[in-house]
């Protein structure tokens, strides 16, 4: 079996603090290309010693809020393997670490619904699990659209549905909308309308 040869820096093979803990031995429990499952013999804060999985991601979780000039929102639906469920999400996917994470939006909004924009901007940015995982999220804005056609990978079954603003939110109360990389940017867009229009009383 041939295996893949990691740098010192990657694999943690010495003893490194981490905040008050200290990892003593890290070893690699899984790998395929998109991430790698760390597990970490550690002693803890309170000097006693344990283990730690650390869930690597080789990319950056990267989603697009792509609005027309109707207000409404692109929303791509397909089955979630993990959890066995079909979910309605904003266009998002990975990219890679080493790319700008602007180009890998663009990207994943032309690949999942054919759309380009001229207008972008960040919403924000999360780390999606941070207490067993290093994923780390980046949201876009995307508007004045140009329709096109979708080019999504081949394992991908998808579904595109256009819905207004307040209708997604309402989704998302319901609790019909539940994709973390879909729920915090709709919210921070909604709390940024209410700042701009609040309710007069």
């Amino acid at each position: 079996m041939k295996l893949r040869r990691v740098t010192p820096e990657e694999a943690g093979w010495s003893e490194t603090r981490v905040g008050p803990w200290t990892r003593n031995r890290r070893t690699i429990g899984y790998r395929n290309p998109w991430l790698t499952v760390w597990h970490d013999e550690v002693t803890r804060p309170d000097g006693e010693p344990g283990i730690y999985g650390v869930v690597h991601f080789r990319n950056t979780a990267v989603g697009v809020v792509a609005i027309d000039a109707q207000d409404r929102v692109a929303l791509v639906g397909q089955h979630r393997y993990a959890f066995d469920t079909y979910q309605w999400e904003i266009p998002e996917g990975g990219s890679p670490l080493a790319e700008d994470s602007l180009a890998g939006a663009k990207r994943e909004l032309l690949e999942e619904t054919g759309l380009t924009a001229h207008q972008w901007r960040e919403i924000g940015r999360w780390e999606l699990s941070n207490s067993v995982t290093d994923e780390a999220a980046v949201t876009y804005l995307a508007t004045d659209l140009v329709h096109g056609q979708a080019e999504p990978d081949p394992e991908e079954q998808l579904e595109l549905r256009w819905l207004p603003f307040d209708e997604v939110m309402a989704m998302i109360e319901r609790g019909e909308i539940t994709d973390a990389l879909t729920v915090l940017p709709m919210q921070a867009l909604a709390l940024e309308r209410a700042r701009r229009h609040p309710p007069h009383g």
